[in-house]
């Protein structure tokens, strides 16, 4: 055989079944490594899969969105924390990045690769077994052949005996030796064609087990020993696969861990303190020094209870004092002029039946005269700054929502257009009612635009300051008879503030104006619309008692 000769041909020379049984056994234990790494592998990705769903998982549910997140995210030290579940999501994406390459670099080729060494390795054995058929086939002719010539040889020398024995036996005629002769002679010779063909026979088996053993069995053993190194190959290129797909990621996974660091490294504590202060200034003057109060004096004789002088006593400076929340006068919110709304102490003046002339504008300035701060559709309510800082914040929610309607138009012109070529898709006038709602939506939202940009300018004008001081001069003390002079120091504002009616309604139906913010009127009514419906289904009208509220739009004729 040589040097050359595998290993498996050596366990094959001695034609045990066994050491057949143990190529057998080897390669397809080879064949299994391959199956349980690749199995092994895919665990690995799933664990990787589920590990990276968690961690997206926990970075959304701790992102923040919305308008308040936003304003919280100007700080410094929020923002990095946002950063930080930025980076975490781009780690868990490597983290599928792994598995992804997992799948696709080692379980799918080494699968393939697989099925192919099996239908290899299968041929092989197959090409082996029959061989090995082949050769023991041939043996038992040679067996078959041999004990053919050892039973004609035999049978030819009993016929030469006995030809002998006649020939010897002087009581025989001629006839009977030649006879005996004759058939001896036969025997013979039918017994030198067994011996031919035993011969050849051998030589033929000789000739087929020398191939068996030194070229057939060598060249599929050696093929089966070439097939399980490539097998081992292959398994090891998977082996340094496994790690390599993970090293290829690791600058990326450096990086999202770097990011994470310098989003820590980037918070300020003095540039949070600074932008809050600069959120939330207030723009109010600083209060002036207490007044000296001389209570040695005498006290001067009052002719009426009314005239007694009553201590001075220094309310509490707006910007730290709590705010009654009282919401707009929209249906569902708390009415201005309800008892709950109204404070309670010496200084606050009880204000009995509706007013005339009763406006939302009287109202928040009573309330201001009353220490009540009322939350207004136009922020008045609030510091100058803020109150700048929330209607800009206003206008921008409505111009998003107002391009949003406007794409919603846009598509559905397009959609209206592929309507028209294409009759089949759809039908065109089936689009009109979400046309006019777009329509109204746009309408409404250009309305409240105009309406909150012109506040807007405003609050960023010369009138923040006039706004100001007004609101420092409330906290002033005020007078023991209040009601009296409520009406006398605004009636210069009451002139110019009072809404007046934007035109005249017919009440069709009598409304129960239940819930909070609203109005009951009766069929038949006549009311003074003092503003129109927005797109919400609702319109604020004026009784003739004064009252004023909101009904819905389509109980009254305009």
């Amino acid at each position: 055989m040589g040097i050359c000769v595998c290993v498996f041909c050596n366990l094959m020379f001695s034609l045990l079944q066994d050491q057949y049984d143990v190529i057998d056994k080897h390669t397809q234990s080879g064949l299994d490594l391959v199956e349980r790494y690749v199995k092994f592998v895919k665990e690995r990705t799933e664990i990787e899969q589920g590990y990276a769903k968690q961690l997206r998982n926990l970075s959304r549910k701790y992102l923040k969105r919305g308008t308040k997140e936003e304003q919280e995210c100007r700080f410094t030290n929020h923002q990095a924390f946002q950063d930080v579940l930025n980076e975490l999501n781009d780690y868990a994406g490597q983290r599928e990045l792994i598995a992804e390459n997992m799948i696709t670099g080692i379980c799918v080729e080494l699968t393939k690769y697989l099925r192919d060494l099996k239908e290899e390795r299968k041929t092989y054995l197959a090409d082996a077994r029959k061989a090995q058929q082949n050769l023991e086939i041939s043996f038992k002719q040679l067996e078959n052949v041999s004990k053919r010539f050892a039973k004609e040889w035999g049978e030819a020398e009993k016929a030469i005996q006995q030809a002998e024995r006649t020939e010897n036996d002087i009581t025989a005629t001629k006839a009977e030796v030649d006879k005996m002769k004759t058939l001896a002679h036969g025997r013979t010779h039918t017994a030198e064609e067994s011996r031919n063909d035993y011969a050849a026979q051998l030589q033929k088996y000789n000739k087929e087990q020398n191939a068996f053993y030194y070229s057939e069995i060598p060249q599929l053993f050696n093929k089966l020993q070439d097939l399980d190194e490539r097998r081992i190959l292959s398994l090891a290129k998977g082996y340094i696969q496994f790690a390599h797909t993970e090293t290829a990621v690791l600058p990326i996974i450096t990086k999202c861990l770097d990011g994470i660091s310098t989003a820590g490294k980037n918070v300020d504590a003095k540039q949070d303190s600074i932008r809050l202060i600069e959120q939330n200034k207030s723009g109010f003057d600083r209060p002036a020094d207490v007044e000296y109060e001389d209570y040695s004096q005498a006290i001067k004789p009052a002719t009426s209870e009314n005239n007694i002088n009553h201590p001075k006593v220094r309310t509490k400076l707006w910007p730290f004092t709590k705010k009654a929340k009282v919401c707009t006068p929209r249906p569902g919110g708390p009415d201005p002029r309800s008892a709950e709304a109204q404070p309670q102490g010496p200084t606050s003046p009880v204000v009995t039946g509706p007013l005339e002339g009763d406006t939302p504008r009287l109202r928040h300035l009573i309330c201001k005269q009353c220490h009540l701060v009322v939350d207004s559709e136009d922020f008045s309510h609030l510091p100058p700054e803020q109150r700048r800082k929330k209607l800009q914040s206003k206008v921008d929610e409505i111009n998003k929502e107002l391009q949003k309607e406007q794409d919603q138009s846009d598509a559905l012109v397009k959609m209206k257009g592929v309507y028209e070529q294409s009759p089949q898709m759809g039908d065109p006038a089936s689009l009109e009612p979400q046309f006019q709602q777009t329509a109204q939506n746009i309408a409404r939202l250009r309305g409240e635009l105009r309406k909150y940009e012109s506040w807007l300018a405003e609050a960023s004008g010369d009138d923040s300051t006039n706004t100001a001081v007004n609101n420092n001069n409330k906290h002033r003390s005020l007078p023991a008879d209040l009601s009296q002079n409520i009406y006398s120091e605004f009636d210069d504002d009451f002139e110019e503030d009072i809404e007046p009616p934007i035109g005249q309604a017919t009440a069709l139906y009598t409304f129960e104006g239940a819930s909070e913010g609203t109005v009951s009127i009766t069929e038949g009514e006549q009311l003074s619309v003092m503003e129109r419906d927005k797109g919400d289904g609702w319109m604020r009208v004026q009784r003739a008692n004064g009252d004023e509220g909101y009904i819905p739009s389509s109980y009254v004729q305009f």
